[in-house]
């Protein structure tokens, strides 16, 4: 559901995560900035130095493990009970 009002800060850099797989228009619009890509871009820029993490471009804030958990084909590892290793 997109935010009634613009998000700022933390809330912002979690939402733009969140939709950045989606393209610059659907987080813009999922974070409260409806077609106002300009402003969005610069208040993501922002909540970005403040929270000092190095983005230039959205797909920047897509993590290594949000493409893993994507793909969802990993196999889990581990012993048959506690006490085989």
């Amino acid at each position: 559901m997109a935010s009634p009002t613009p998000l700022h800060g933390r809330e912002l850099v979690d939402c733009a995560r969140a939709n950045a797989k989606q393209g610059i228009e659907t987080a813009a619009y999922q974070c409260g900035y409806g077609e106002d890509i300009n402003k969005f871009s610069q208040e993501l820029r922002q909540a970005c130095e403040e929270m000092n993490l190095q983005v230039k471009e959205l797909s920047e804030l897509i993590t290594e493990q949000d493409l893993i958990l994507e793909l969802g084909t990993g196999e889990i590892v581990a012993p048959d009970t506690a006490s085989e290793l």
